[in-house]
């Protein structure tokens, strides 16, 4: 019966992936456990918002004119500045981290956002093309990915480890009222990820060094951060076990999400029938996926004008962005 199999299949597709042994009991981010704190949290009195607005940089109403609410104009040295945040990262896990720097599509199509677990569960999160089967990508993951999807890769060729810098696109369903002010909660930000495709016994060490390397980013930009292993009633749908890495953001006194590192295991190689051949040559088993944000670049540039500001407005610029920025050491008012 058509009927009954489609009814079955949808409803399979919406089950989660079963969680790690050691992914603590919890509701939600309250119950989330503290791993490792890094650097002091200054307390300093300016928002992002109001940095960027003063310093005339930072353009709200027109974006708001161009696209509506939750979209941002960057001008000047903080147009420069997100784009050196994002050459940098990407430079960085390319040179030292091994990860293969990828171009990708922006726009994919339902399988593909079936097999990495966007669909069908999270589809009115999504921006749809209009009387296509297209979608823009509310991250790279999702392209980096099932770049092995129906694929048979030999083990020899594993991990294989995978970076871009893209714009990202999302909705944002069910967060009104959340994070209404300034740049943290957008339909469109730019994104570094890395996507690691392993064999099955290395994804637990795997998922270690690909935090580790979204934590360098930070230390690099001397960003205070804490690294969160988040409890089960957090854990998104598609991992089996996730570290959330934190920025400290002055301006807010508080924490907030800058990166996602998460080990899926077999979830999404199963619904993107991504499968690997054993050194034998005869047996077959699927590949492990893991992804992280390597990171948010919107958020590092929040972090960075919070974190580096000074008494008159300006911005300090981190010693390893100044490279990217031409060698000028602070960002002030024209």
């Amino acid at each position: 019966m058509p009927e009954a199999e489609a009814f079955l299949r949808n409803n399979l597709a919406s089950l989660p992936n079963i969680l790690d042994p050691d992914v603590p009991d919890g509701r939600d981010e309250a119950d989330n456990l503290p791993i490792k704190t890094v650097g002091a949290t200054p307390h300093l009195p300016k928002q992002h918002f109001e940095l960027g607005e003063a310093l005339g940089l930072m353009d709200f109403s027109s974006a708001a004119k161009l696209a509506g609410s939750r979209f941002t104009v960057l001008k000047g040295p903080l147009a420069r500045l997100e784009r050196a945040l994002g050459q940098f990262m990407i430079d960085i896990h390319t040179s030292e981290h091994g990860y293969s720097e990828t171009s990708v599509p922006l726009l994919v199509n339902e399988q593909t956002l079936f097999g990495t677990g966007q669909m069908p569960k999270f589809k009115e999160d999504l921006f749809k093309i209009e009387d296509q089967d297209k979608f823009l990508i509310p991250t790279s993951e999702v392209s980096l990915t099932n770049l092995v999807a129906n694929d048979i890769t030999p083990g020899w060729q594993l991990p294989i480890r995978l970076t871009a810098l893209t714009p990202c696109f999302r909705s944002e369903a069910g967060s009104a009222g959340r994070d209404v002010r300034g740049m943290l909660r957008q339909h469109q930000f730019t994104k570094v990820e890395m996507v690691s495709i392993t064999h099955p016994d290395a994804s637990g060490e795997e998922h270690e060094r690909m935090t580790r390397c979204a934590e360098t980013i930070l230390e690099r930009l001397e960003l205070p951060y804490r690294r969160m292993l988040l409890c089960a009633g957090d854990t998104g749908f598609s991992a089996a076990k996730t570290f959330d890495l934190e920025v400290w953001l002055p301006g807010q006194n508080q924490y907030r999400e800058i990166s996602s590192c998460s080990n899926t295991r077999a979830f999404q190689a199963r619904r993107m029938n991504a499968r690997f051949r054993e050194k034998d040559g005869k047996t077959l088993g699927f590949v492990h996926t893991l992804n992280g944000s390597g990171v948010a670049v919107g958020r590092a540039l929040i972090a960075v004008l919070e974190n580096y500001q000074n008494e008159d407005g300006s911005i300090n610029i981190p010693g390893v962005l100044q490279p990217y920025m031409g060698n000028i050491t602070k960002i002030s008012a024209a």
